[in-house]
Formats: structure tokens, sequence, C-alpha cells
């Protein structure tokens, strides 16, 4: 892929993840532009990161549709108009419907925060640490109709320390974060990564069930 590939990512809060995708993705040589940030909350601090960066911003709020399906439509609707190639979630609190999901088959991610498929859902550093796990981390993985289930793309593993709280672990996980989510959209922006019949490829390579592995 030698084109620009317009990418639009959707937030629900304070925007770190975004920040780092800005960060990566608007340096020089990178084949992948953000061109639109939408939010479902007019407060959402990643607006104002987007802002700053000289991105366009869209707030569609949940609230003014009547269920999930007609907001779905209406946010497909804002995203087509500045039609991505890759579609990122990127801490955005909502359920996808079906008919989203399929519109964006093959090009939409999103980042979870836990070494999928463990903990799927919420308050994965808490669970994490009351399951006793060796270590935790964070995904990456193209969307299906599965709640965090779909094939994985790129997971960063780190130990739990004897110390660690919930409120440390998050930290040190947000840390991976910033680091293996821009790692996966560049790929998906230069060609390396799409999804498969038979899941998530890299490089004509079809990747193990954990994704790309990286353990820190």
């Amino acid at each position: 892929m030698t084109e620009t590939c317009n990418v639009v990512v959707l937030i629900s809060g304070s925007g770190s993840n975004l920040q780092a995708l800005i960060d990566d993705l608007h340096s020089a040589g990178s084949q992948a532009r953000i061109r639109a940030v939408i939010s479902n909350r007019a407060d959402a601090q990643g607006l104002a990161r987007a802002q700053a960066a000289g991105i366009e911003t869209r707030v569609l709020d949940h609230k003014g549709y009547e269920g999930r399906e007609a907001f779905d439509a209406a946010l497909m609707a804002e995203i087509d108009a500045f039609a991505p190639q890759l579609v990122v979630l990127a801490g955005f609190m909502r359920i996808l419907s079906s008919a989203f999901v399929r519109h964006y088959h093959g090009r939409l991610l999103n980042i979870h925060p836990s070494l999928l498929p463990l903990h799927k859902g919420l308050d994965t550093h808490r669970r994490a640490l009351e399951a006793g796990d060796a270590e935790h981390g964070c995904s990456v993985h193209f969307v299906t109709e599965e709640l965090d289930g779909g094939p994985l793309v790129v997971q960063a593993a780190l130990p739990i320390e004897a110390e660690d709280t919930p409120a440390l672990l998050a930290a040190r996980v947000h840390c991976q974060e910033h680091l293996i989510y821009p790692l996966a959209v560049r790929w998906f922006a230069e060609g390396r990564l799409h999804l498969g019949a038979d899941g998530a490829m890299l490089d004509g390579a079809k990747l193990p069930a954990t994704g790309h592995l990286i353990r820190t």
C-alpha cells in the first residue's frame, strides 16, 4: 500500500491511546493519517487532543437516538463521509451492533486491556490480580461480532509484580498500549496486516492465536 491510509478514530473519554496514535502516525514517513475523531460524548478530553493536532472532530450523542441500531447507522454515515480505510476504537465505550461490525469487516481494530482471551469485558486489572495471574497486558484485535473475541494482531505481556495494585497495573499496561496500538495501525497502513479467511495475516503469514506476542 503506497497511498495514504485514511483512519477514523472513535473515542468516549480521555483519548490517551488517541494521543499515542497522533504522535506516531503524524510523524514523517507514516502512511496513515487520522482524518477524523468521533466521540459519543461532547465532554471527551480526546476531542481537545484531536483539535490541538488539527484533526477534524465530530460528536454524535448516542442518547439522541432510539436504540443502538439507529445510533450505529448515523455513526456509519459520519465515518463514511471521511472515506477511511481503517476505523480504530480507542476507548469507545459502546457495544457495536452486528450491522456496524459487518460494515467495517476487516478494517476495524480495537485495543483491550488484558491478554485475550483472558478477562474479556471490564475491570481487567483487578480481575487479573484476583485470579493470581503471573502476567497481564493488552491486546490489539480485529473486531468481530463476538465481544473482545476477534482475531488477535499483537499482544504485549508484562509480569505481575507482588506490589501491583489495579491502579499500578493499569498504568504499566497503558504504557504498553501506547506502543502496540500505533504498531498495529502502521502495519495495516503499510499493507502488511489484513484479516484473512482464517484469521489475522501479517506479511502474508497467518498470525498465531496469540497474535504477535511482545514480552517486556
